[in-house]
C-alpha cells in the first residue's frame, strides 16, 4: 500500500528521535521551563527575525488554534476566516465550544482577498445594530491554505494593513509552515510572516516532529497570564522538554526547512506525473497538497492500492481527492503512484 493519505503518516525525523533518546534520562523542570525549550525558543526568534517575540509550545494544530483565539478574543468577538478557513470546516466546532462564532468571508482558492474582508469589517461596523451582533475580533488565515495554495507578500501586507486599521490582530496558522516557505516561487518567508502577522505557529506535527506547534507572538502580544489560561485548557504539557528538545533538534543546522523541501520536490515531481498522463487538477497548487478530478470507478480502483483522501464530490462520477506528499515520502513511492495511475 502507497500513503499519499496526509502528511503526518510517519513518525519524527531520524534527528528528533535521537535528540529525544540522548537527553531521555536527563532530569529537568517541567511546564516547558526546561533548557532544552529555552534554547528552542531563541533559535526560532532567529529564524523568524524578531528577537523580542515570545514563543510558546503547544502539542496539536486543533488545540493551538482553539486556545489562541479563546484567550485573544473578548467574550463578545469572533474570528474572521475563509469559507474553508481550517477553523470554520474540519475542527469539529472547537472554536464555537469555547463561546466565540467563527465568521466567514468568502475564499478564493482557500484565500481571504483584502478589499473583501475590508468589506466586510466596514458594512458591520456601519450597521447600526452591530451593539447586538458578534464582533470580529481577530482575522484568521493559513499557509498554506486548505488547498495548498499561498499568500504572496502584498496580499499578507494588505490583509495586515486593513487588520491595523481596524485594531484586529491578524493571526496565521502554520500547521504546513515549512512547507510553504520553501514552495519553489514563493515571496514570503518566515521573516515575512513574522513582520505581518501578530501571532502564527510553525508547525512540527507534519514536518518531523512527533507532535507539536511552536506559536510565535511578535509584538510584545502574548495573552496575560497565557501558561495559566493553556492549563484551563487542559493544553499544559507537564513533560514540555518533549515539545522543546524536538524544536531544538529541528532549528539545529536549518533541519525543518530542509526536510520540508523534500515534500515540495517530491510533490513537484508528483505534479508533472500527474499532467503528462492528463489528470485533470482541480486548483494549481504550489505545495505539498495536490488535488485532482478522479472518475469514481478509477478512484475505487486506486483505493485498493494507496491511501488518498477524499477531498469533495466534483459531480456525479466524478469526486476531488487530494495526495499529500511529506517530509518523508520517497521518490520510489512517488513514481509507484504515477504508474499505477
Amino acid at each position: 500500500m502507497l500513503y499519499f493519505e496526509n502528511d503526518y503518516s510517519e513518525g519524527a525525523h531520524d534527528k528528533v528521535l535521537e535528540a529525544l533518546i540522548k537527553t531521555n534520562y536527563e532530569k529537568l523542570s517541567g511546564y516547558g521551563s526546561d533548557e532544552y525549550c529555552e534554547k528552542a525558543k531563541e533559535k526560532i526568534k532567529k529564524a523568524c527575525g524578531c528577537e523580542n517575540a515570545e514563543v510558546y509550545f503547544l502539542v496539536g494544530g486543533t488545540q493551538t488554534n482553539q486556545i489562541i483565539i479563546d484567550t485573544t478574543l473578548k467574550p463578545y468577538e469572533g474570528v474572521v476566516s475563509a469559507q474553508t478557513g481550517h477553523v470554520s470546516v474540519h475542527e469539529a466546532g472547537a472554536i464555537e465550544y469555547t463561546g466565540h462564532k467563527v465568521l466567514t468571508v468568502p475564499q478564493h482558492n482557500g484565500k481571504i482577498d483584502a478589499t473583501e474582508l475590508k468589506d466586510f469589517l466596514e458594512t458591520f461596523f456601519n450597521d447600526g445594530n452591530h451593539e447586538h451582533m458578534v464582533f470580529p475580533g481577530m482575522v484568521y488565515i493559513s499557509h498554506p491554505t486548505e488547498y495548498g495554495t499561498l499568500y504572496t507578500k502584498d496580499e499578507l501586507e494588505k490583509i495586515s494593513t486593513i487588520c491595523r486599521e481596524f485594531e484586529l490582530p491578524l493571526f496565521l496558522d502554520g500547521a504546513r509552515l515549512g512547507y510553504g516557505v520553501m514552495a519553489k516561487e514563493t515571496d514570503v518567508d518566515i521573516k515575512t510572516i513574522a513582520k505581518y502577522c501578530d501571532i502564527f505557529y510553525i508547525g512540527g506535527t507534519k514536518i518531523g516532529a512527533l507532535c507539536g506547534e511552536a506559536v510565535v507572538f511578535t509584538k510584545n502580544n502574548m495573552p496575560k497570564h497565557f501558561t495559566t489560561m493553556v492549563k484551563q485548557h487542559g493544553a499544559l504539557l507537564a513533560k514540555g522538554r518533549l515539545l522543546g528538545v524536538q524544536f531544538d533538534a529541528l532549528f539545529t543546522d536549518n533541519l525543518y526547512f530542509d526536510i520540508a523541501k523534500n515534500a515540495i520536490d517530491m510533490a513537484e515531481l508528483l505534479k508533472k506525473g500527474l499532467a503528462d498522463k492528463g489528470y485533470k487538477f482541480y486548483l494549481d497548487s504550489p505545495t505539498n497538497q495536490q488535488f485532482i478530478i478522479l472518475e469514481n470507478s478509477k478512484m475505487n480502483e486506486l483505493s485498493k492500492y494507496v491511501r488518498f483522501s477524499f477531498w469533495e464530490k466534483y459531480n456525479d462520477s466524478h469526486t476531488v481527492v487530494r495526495f499529500a506528499t511529506s517530509w518523508a515520502t520517497k521518490r520510489e513511492d512517488v513514481e509507484s503512484l504515477i504508474a499505477l495511475l
